[in-house]
């Protein structure tokens, strides 16, 4: 097979897969929703959740469609300008997509604990309900964020279909570890990304915040000391909830929180914190000077 086969082969591949989870996606929804039903858990509340979460698709949709069509045009550009071009083959193909797994969990973990990109990414993790719609739950601004993560890839060399192509299916396996229906796989628990350690990674619980990070392998964690496995079902959503059901409130919720930290900021230091450092982050008080001043006055 030509290294044009290849590419229209790995380019229909991938994004037909897509197209069927997505239609596995709705499917497993719709079974959650009714397991909810027969077990009593559904509710007004979990039911205007789920949609919140599905609502969010929306503007995500119409930015990834954006930024989308500006990525292929960066990528090519770059690709065109390198002199050390990859080859196209099966080979290239699974190494770009442990590479692209790999992109995946750096730019998690980082999304994690730089408190500008979290902006985008506190959307995904606001729902206090956890299901398949969850997996919907995403920000207007997360495609820009992948975009920067994805372009050492293409300096490496490899043809951007190779990339996009990896990219679409590392995201589409996320939809099925959206749920609460399947429990521990055995031994599949050791090298993949599962159900129940996807779990862990939206509980808002103090031993499960920024943990698991990791897109199709779990060996990143494992290898890196960020994996936590499930004892008990967490408790999702942030460390501050999030309850608002209106998808303007979910979009930009920590928009404001960040530009009122930014106020308080006294130098340039502290605007770095806020806008760098982890969720969370203050600055050190000042210093009491009130004791150096009653010592001064007494020596007088």
């Amino acid at each position: 097979m030509n290294e044009t086969s290849w590419l229209e082969y790995i380019e229909f591949m991938s994004f037909n897969i897509y197209d069927w989870v997505l239609v596995f996606a709705f499917l497993f929804l719709g079974l959650e929703l009714l397991n909810e039903v027969v077990t009593r858990r559904f509710n007004g509340e979990r039911f205007l959740e789920s949609l919140s979460s599905m609502f969010t698709q929306v503007p995500f949709y119409f930015a990834e469609m954006l930024v989308f069509g500006g990525a292929v045009y960066l990528y090519f550009m770059i690709h065109e300008q390198i002199p050390w071009q990859i080859p196209v083959n099966g080979y290239s193909a699974l190494l770009v997509l442990l590479l692209a797994d790999l992109t995946y969990y750096i730019e998690h973990y980082a999304i994690h604990r730089i408190r500008l990109f979290w902006l985008a990414h506190s959307v995904h993790h606001s729902s206090g309900v956890y299901n398949t719609a969850t997996a919907f739950r995403f920000s207007l601004f997360d495609p820009m964020v992948s975009v920067l993560f994805h372009l050492p890839l293409v300096l490496m060399g490899f043809n951007p279909i190779l990339i996009f192509a990896a990219e679409v299916l590392v995201q589409a396996y996320q939809f099925w570890i959206h749920n609460e229906m399947v429990g521990k796989l055995g031994p599949l628990e050791w090298l993949l990304n599962t159900p129940s350690h996807h779990r862990v990674h939206h509980g808002s619980d103090k031993k499960y915040i920024d943990k698991n990070f990791g897109g199709i392998l779990i060996i990143w964690d494992r290898l890196f000391g960020t994996f936590q496995k499930e004892e008990e079902l967490p408790t999702y959503g942030l460390t501050t909830p999030m309850t608002s059901k209106n998808p303007l409130t979910v979009q930009f919720y920590e928009f404001p929180r960040l530009y009122r930290d930014l106020l308080q900021a006294r130098n340039g230091r502290e605007v770095y914190g806020y806008l760098l450092r982890p969720p969370g982050w203050q600055p050190d008080p000042p210093p009491d000077i009130a004791p150096e001043k009653t010592a001064s006055t007494v020596g007088h």
